[in-house]
């Protein structure tokens, strides 16, 4: 039975999520890396390293989000893309009933 929705239109969209959460990458990264050196100054009270821990670990989610997209594309039924892809190339006819 034919999915009511576009299979390649959430494809699209989970593509171009993908490529903005990879252009964050570098940046989630280098801010892990500075909270980590925040760690390290001289001093620094336990509730305040408390906090910058939980940064840390805030930012180590990216891998759920990377999680999360693939969720999406799994959801889609296997042949979806393809079976649409062809019928849009094949064109559309509307029944005549």
């Amino acid at each position: 039975m034919p999915i009511k929705w576009s299979a390649v239109k959430v494809s699209e969209a989970m593509d171009a999520v993908e490529a903005q959460v990879f252009l964050a990458e570098q940046f989630i990264a280098e801010a892990k890396t500075k909270a980590k050196e925040a760690l390290k100054i001289k001093d620094l009270p336990q509730y305040v390293e408390q906090r910058v821990d939980r940064l840390i670990d805030q930012l180590d989610r990216m891998d759920n989000v990377k999680g999360a997209i693939e969720s999406v594309r799994k959801d889609i039924p296997d042949g979806a893309i393809e079976a649409e892809r062809e019928r849009l190339k094949n064109g559309s006819t509307q029944s005549l009933m």
